[in-house]
C-alpha cells in the first residue's frame, strides 16, 4: 500500500512540473501578446467595423418596415372588409409601428454620425 501511495505521489509531482512548466511558457509570452498593438489602434478598428455594420442594419430596417406596412395593410383591409368597427384604431397602430421604425432608424443613424 505504501508503495502506490508513493509512485500515486510521484506522478502527481510529475503532472505538476509539467503543468508548471506549461504555464510559464505562456505566461511568458502574454506580454508579448499584449504589447502587440495601441489601445488606440484597437479602439478605432473596432469602431470602423461597427460603423460598417450600419449601412446594411439600417436598410434591413427600412426592409422590416416596408415588410410590416404590407402585412398590416392586409389586416386592416381585412377588418374592414369584414365591417369591424375598430378598424381605424388598427390601422393608426399598424401605420404608427412603421413611423416608429422609419424614425428609430433615422434617429440612430444620425446618432452615431451615419450617412
Amino acid at each position: 500500500m505504501k508503495k502506490a501511495i508513493e509512485m500515486v505521489h510521484s506522478a502527481t509531482i510529475g503532472l505538476n512540473l509539467r503543468a508548471g512548466a506549461v504555464m510559464l511558457a505562456v505566461y511568458s509570452l502574454v506580454p508579448g501578446i499584449c504589447l502587440g498593438q495601441d489601445g488606440n489602434a484597437g479602439i478605432e478598428a473596432a469602431n470602423s467595423q461597427i460603423r460598417s455594420y450600419f449601412g446594411a442594419g439600417t436598410q434591413l430596417m427600412y426592409g422590416v418596415g416596408a415588410l410590416l406596412g404590407l402585412i398590416g395593410a392586409v389586416k386592416v383591409f381585412q377588418k374592414w372588409n369584414n365591417g369591424d368597427p375598430d378598424t381605424g384604431k388598427v390601422a393608426a397602430a399598424w401605420f404608427g409601428s412603421c413611423v416608429f421604425l422609419v424614425v428609430v432608424t433615422t434617429v440612430i443613424e444620425s446618432f452615431f454620425g451615419i450617412s
